[in-house]
């Protein structure tokens, strides 16, 4: 397996997807493809498979056709060791947050830099530690356990645990789902603010379209198994297609409705 890819090559691309879990055919030809340093936003109706989208790329879930390439390597010729080597080069952000609730938030932020062989010391993980928290705004919060921070502490929390071991890819599960609009807009400025200071390529999937807007350079909408449109967050507004059009004016009638009272 060849590990290192060229400037030229992009960090995902997925061509002709297809993925089924259970009787259900959720991806249905994908194609996407996501440049280093870019952040693109993949949105779409709750249920539609946009979770099962990261989970692909993160090669949790296996695919019956198509190509998934991470880094240049594609997913579907790997093994499971090379699986977990290009894991390693990527961080996750899960909807819930899912910090580890006996552990202290340092301890949390810590815990990629255990598990993986790092090299670093304990000085120098509580460095880096404090160094994520500081970035995220949760400075002074090492001590406290995961019961003590409201949502968006959560969130910012889970955010410097997935920088914890210097990915090069984060993947961001509905960021703000469950949280207030100004801590969605704090979260919102992070993802860019985390793009911009460590130079990592995000892929971030939402149903909150005015989320992807501030964040994104670039809009993809699922939908129906398929990528059925991706443009730069104002080109994406006024794109024709009938379904981005419902999803943008959030109507109560149309194709998606249609589309939605099926599954």
């Amino acid at each position: 397996m060849q590990a290192n890819r060229s400037d030229l090559e992009p960090v995902v691309l997925l061509e002709d997807v297809r993925c089924r879990l259970r009787d259900k055919l959720v991806l249905d030809g994908v194609n996407l493809q996501v440049n280093e340093g870019e952040i693109v936003a993949v949105v779409g109706v709750s249920g539609i498979g946009k979770s099962t989208l990261l989970k692909v790329i993160a090669g949790l879930v296996p695919v019956q056709s198509g190509v998934v390439k991470v880094f240049g390597c594609d997913l579907t010729k790997c093994s499971e060791d090379e699986i977990n080597q290009i894991r390693q080069k990527m961080g996750f952000v899960f909807q819930s947050g899912a910090l580890f609730d006996w552990m202290t938030v340092a301890e949390n932020v810590a815990f990629p830099l255990k598990v993986i062989d790092t090299g670093l010391s304990d000085e120098e993980i509580s460095e880096r530690v404090k160094r994520l928290l500081d970035a995220v705004g949760m400075e002074g919060t090492e001590n406290l356990l995961p019961e003590q921070l409201s949502g968006g502490m959560r969130k910012r929390v889970a955010i410097a645990r997935a920088l914890a071991a210097q990915p090069k890819l984060v993947l961001y599960d509905e960021p703000t789902s469950g949280l207030d609009p100004v801590m969605s807009g704090v979260i919102n400025d992070l993802i860019k603010q985390m793009r911009d200071k460590f130079g990592v390529t995000e892929i971030v999937v939402t149903h909150d379209l005015a989320s992807a807007i501030r964040f994104a350079d670039r809009i993809a909408m699922l939908h129906d198994g398929k990528i059925i449109a991706e443009a730069p967050p104002e080109e994406f507004l006024r794109l024709s297609n009938p379904v981005v059009q419902q999803f943008v004016k959030g109507e109560a009638v149309g194709p998606l409705t249609e589309f939605i009272d099926r599954l």
